[in-house]
């Protein structure tokens, strides 16, 4: 049962409740309902609830109220959290129990309303029973942690200023319910977010409790003692691993040990207009010829519509594109030993390696760039992550490569010519490669310098913000992540958006993959430089050989270096 429907129906039953105390005196409240509605509502709007105000809100004297608030809580629909260290004031929340409860009774009441009014208006602005379904296979909403944390000046976490992260944002004060403190959040842009894990890192205390890492970022931190291991802090098996898609979870590790939680799993796709293409009689693009073609189609500039827009700025946004469409056309950009469905990538932390990126397939990836410049908008070359999928939603583009977790610009606007239209596809692939769907996304981790004294509530922080409810309800407020298979298939997630049941096909055939960007230790310098020297290939400053020479070589000097 999603947030919403439940406060539907919570606000359903108060007004029903009201109705029929004012309607039919001298008929006695139900001081049990209207404590438990009350209780309901202060956990999905994020309120403390008190036992005074379960009592005012009871409709019952003090004193009875008091006696009926006890009998719901030996019956176990209350949970008692303590608010200070002695233990005298203390808020109430509901149970898991009472929470489960409750979404099969609001899946009843929208069954009944149905049968009884046949779909009719129980008044005139308030349609009733329609958006109910079985509240089977839901994820229930999050719930409070049975003991506050103990972090003095609140939960600190530092994170990457996107979507998802900012829907936690919008949500803090409801987390801040449920893990009883207050919650700072610093979100900065991908590059000052590397540099500040880093310089946290130097200092003797960690100003962090949780740090979003970027998944190909995991080798080098481990290296330089930035995160320390989950064994080291919980029972990973709380975490439920086996709920995580595969590949974002392996991501996490290092040497076989994880370093943190997947937070996001949002794999680069092709976004394409299902209209454009359907009025065209034009098949979806499964190939990079597909692209080309496509793009060649649709480029229409003297009308402002291009072909395609991709991260083709100078720096970070570049590198990634080269990495991840080099691995489309079949080449990783160090030497991996091949396994089914592509590159073994789990055993980069023993040995050494091998860059791989003057090869033919490599060239052939670098030259299918270039070609796309041609259809490209004007201002391609300043394109990164959000840049290039404003013009898609905008309607200007036929065709852009982007993360799920930009779809929420197109996908929460009505007004956008995308809305609606947009289709999802894995990387179209070249003539040696496959189709895949490179993982990208966040880790929540754990600080290796960060107190002691306050490890044992991060690990606790880590798995409620991770968990399936914490995740589903990030979904039902915006995000396109969905890192756990239990969020992609629940049928409320499920009916926000086709990028959930896309992805999770996507995993079970494979297709999701983070060897495009190996994490080893190196790899920021290995972007850093991919992105530099091909933007002067795409400004033809240089030709492709030349630009990838050059990177080899370079690529080659960084590795032999050690990792400090």
């Amino acid at each position: 049962m999603s947030e919403a429907e439940l406060g539907r129906a919570v606000e359903f039953l108060g007004e029903l409740c009201v109705e029929i105390d004012s309607s039919l005196e001298p008929t006695t409240p139900n001081p049990h309902l209207n404590m438990m509605l009350h209780l309901l509502r202060g956990h999905i709007e994020g309120r403390m609830v008190s036992a005074s105000s379960m009592a005012a809100a009871s409709g019952a004297p003090y004193a009875t109220a008091m006696r009926k608030l006890a009998e719901i809580q030996k019956a176990g629909l209350v949970e008692q959290r303590p608010r200070t260290k002695s233990g005298r004031s203390f808020s109430l929340h509901p149970s898991a129990d009472l929470l489960d409860r409750f979404s099969h009774l609001a899946s009843r009441i929208g069954r009944i309303a149905r049968t009884t009014f046949d779909g009719e208006q129980l008044h005139d602005d308030y349609f009733y029973g329609g958006s109910y379904v079985s509240s089977q296979a839901s994820i229930a909403p999050p719930r409070a942690l049975l003991e506050p944390l103990k972090l003095s000046g609140g939960l600190r976490i530092l994170v990457h200023g996107d979507p998802t992260f900012m829907v936690m944002e919008t949500l803090k004060r409801q987390f801040e319910q449920i893990v009883g403190t207050d919650i700072h959040q610093r979100a900065f842009s991908i590059d000052r977010l590397h540099q500040e894990a880093l310089r946290n890192a130097e200092r003797k205390r960690s100003a962090y409790d949780l740090i979003a890492v970027d998944l190909p970022w995991v080798g080098e931190f481990v290296t330089k003692g930035v995160i320390r291991p989950l064994s080291e802090v919980m029972d990973t098996e709380r975490l439920d691993p086996g709920d995580f898609h595969t590949a974002g979870w392996r991501a996490t590790h290092w040497n076989g040990v994880p370093y943190g939680v997947p937070s996001q799993t949002t794999p680069e796709l092709m976004f394409y207009r299902k209209d454009w293409f359907a009025r065209e009689g034009l098949a979806p693009p499964a190939t990079n010829r597909d692209v080309i073609e496509a793009a060649r189609h649709f480029h229409d500039p003297r009308n402002g519509r291009y072909g395609v827009a991709w991260n083709a700025a100078r720096g970070t946004a570049l590198g990634h594109t080269y990495m991840i469409t080099s691995a489309a056309f079949g080449q990783p950009i160090i030497d991996l030993p091949r396994v089914a469905g592509g590159y073994d990538a789990d055993k980069l932390g023993s040995g050494t390696y091998t860059p791989r990126l003057d090869t033919p397939r490599a060239l052939a990836a670098a030259n299918y760039l270039m070609e796309l410049l041609e259809y490209s908008p004007p201002d391609i070359l300043s394109m990164s992550w959000y840049e290039r999928v404003r013009p898609f939603a905008a309607g200007k583009v036929a065709m852009a490569y982007g993360y799920t977790l930009l779809a929420p610009y197109f996908e929460l606007d009505e007004t956008c010519p995308a809305h609606g239209n947009t289709g999802y596809l894995p990387h179209p692939h070249g003539p040696e490669g496959a189709p895949i769907a490179p993982v990208g996304g966040y880790a929540l981790c754990i600080p290796a310098n960060l107190d002691e004294d306050r490890v044992a509530d991060a690990a606790e922080a880590l798995i409620a913000f991770t968990s399936p409810a914490a995740q589903k309800l990030y979904v039902q407020n915006g995000s396109r992540t969905a890192p756990r298979y239990s969020v992609g298939a629940d049928p409320e997630v499920r009916r926000l958006s086709p990028i959930f049941e896309t992805v999770d096909q996507m995993s079970w055939r494979d297709e999701l993959q983070f060897w495009p960007r190996p994490p080893i230790p190196q790899i920021s310098d290995i972007i850093h430089l991919c992105g530099h020297e091909l933007h002067d290939m795409l400004r033809g400053l240089v030709t492709p050989e030349a630009a990838l020479a050059r990177v080899q070589e370079r690529a080659e000097e960084i590795l032999r270096k050690p990792v400090h």
